[in-house]
C-alpha cells in the first residue's frame, strides 16, 4: 500500500507541475501582458516601464520559476484590478465555491446511485428505460439553461427561493441542483453498469441460493462492491464542479472562485487568473489522488496490480 501511495503521489505531483507550466505560459503566449496592463492608449515608454516594474523583461523560464516558488509559499502577488493580494481574494471567495460543489455532489449522488441500482435490479424493464432516458435528458440540457429555467420557475413565478447571492442556505438550493444535474447521468450509468456486473457474479448467486433476502443481497453484498468505481468518479466530478462553477456562479451572481476567475479574465487580471487556475487544478489533482488511495484501500486488486 505504501509503494502504491508513493507511486500515485509522484504522478499527482507531476500532473500539478505540468498544469502550472501550462497555466503560466498560456497566459504569456496569449499576448503582451505589459500592453494589456498599460492599456491600448499607452505609450511605448509606459509599456516598457510596466514591463520592468513587474519583471516581464526577464526570460520566461526565470519568470516561471520565480512565480512557482512564490506560489508554493502562497504568494501570488497583488491583483491588478482589485488592488488587493490574490491570496486574500481567493480566501474570501473559495468557501462559496467549495460549499456549492459539495452540496451539488451530494445531491447528484443521492439521485444517481439509487437510480443506477434500480435500473440494474430491474434491468430491461420500464424502470430501466426511464432511468436511461433520464440520464440522456440530463446530459443534453446545458447547466446554464437549467439554471435559468429554475430561476424562472422557483424564483420569478413561484417566489419560493431567492434569485441570486450566497448569504443563506436557500441561496444554494437552485445553483446546487443546476450544477449537480450534469453529474447525475455519468454516476447513474456507472452505478448501473457496476451493479449489473456484480449481480451476475458467482458469489451473488451463492448468496441468493443460501436464501438471503433480496435487500441483503443488493445492499450488503452487491452495492458495496459496485460502488467502488463511483468513488473515483465522484472525485473527478467534484473537480469538474469546482472548475465549471464559473457558469453557475455567473448565472446566480454567486461571488465564488469561478465568478472571480470570470472577473479577472474580463479585466486582464493575470495574477488572479493564474492563481485560480493553479488552485483549482491542484484541488482536482488532490481529489483524484485521494480517490485512487481510497479505491486501493477498498479493493486490494488495484494495489496488487
Amino acid at each position: 500500500m505504501l509503494a502504491y501511495t508513493i507511486q500515485r503521489l509522484i504522478v499527482a505531483l507531476s500532473v500539478a507541475i505540468t498544469v502550472s507550466i501550462v497555466a503560466f505560459f498560456l497566459l504569456h503566449l496569449s499576448g503582451d501582458i505589459a500592453v494589456s496592463i498599460a492599456g491600448p492608449e499607452s505609450t511605448p515608454a509606459q509599456v516598457e516601464q510596466i514591463r520592468q516594474q513587474f519583471g516581464l523583461d526577464r526570460p520566461l523560464v526565470v519568470q516561471y520559476l520565480d512565480w512557482l516558488w512564490k506560489a508554493v509559499r502562497f504568494d501570488f502577488g497583488n491583483s491588478f484590478y482589485f488592488r488587493d493580494t490574490v491570496v486574500s481574494l481567493i480566501a474570501s471567495r473559495i468557501p462559496v465555491t467549495l460549499t456549492l460543489g459539495a452540496i451539488s455532489l451530494c445531491l447528484s449522488l443521492l439521485v444517481a446511485v439509487p437510480l443506477g441500482v434500480l435500473a440494474a435490479v430491474y434491468n430491461g424493464t420500464i424502470i430501466d428505460r426511464l432511468a436511461l432516458s433520464f440520464s440522456v435528458i440530463g446530459q443534453a440540457i446545458p447547466t446554464f439553461c437549467l439554471g435559468l429555467g429554475l430561476i424562472i420557475l422557483f424564483s420569478v413565478t413561484l417566489r419560493w427561493l431567492p434569485v441570486s447571492g450566497a448569504s443563506t442556505w436557500k441561496h444554494y438550493i437552485l445553483p446546487s441542483i443546476a450544477l449537480g444535474w450534469y453529474a447525475v447521468p455519468a454516476v447513474m450509468r456507472l452505478s448501473r453498469n457496476g451493479m449489473l456486473e456484480v449481480l451476475s457474479a458467482d458469489y451473488i448467486r451463492t448468496a441468493r441460493a443460501k436464501g438471503l433476502s433480496p435487500r441483503v443481497v443488493i445492499f450488503k453484498h452487491a452495492l458495496r462492491n459496485a460502488i467502488i468505481p463511483v468513488v473515483a468518479l465522484a472525485a473527478v466530478q467534484f473537480g469538474f464542479m469546482l472548475g465549471g462553477s464559473i457558469v453557475i456562479e455567473a448565472v446566480f451572481s454567486m461571488h465564488g472562485l469561478g465568478y472571480l476567475a470570470w472577473e479577472a479574465i474580463a479585466r486582464n487580471d493575470f495574477p488572479v487568473v493564474q492563481a485560480v487556475v493553479l488552485i483549482l487544478a491542484t484541488i482536482y489533482v488532490g481529489l483524484t489522488f485521494l480517490a485512487d488511495i481510497i479505491n486501493a484501500f477498498l479493493d486490494p486488486r488495484i494495489r496488487l496490480a
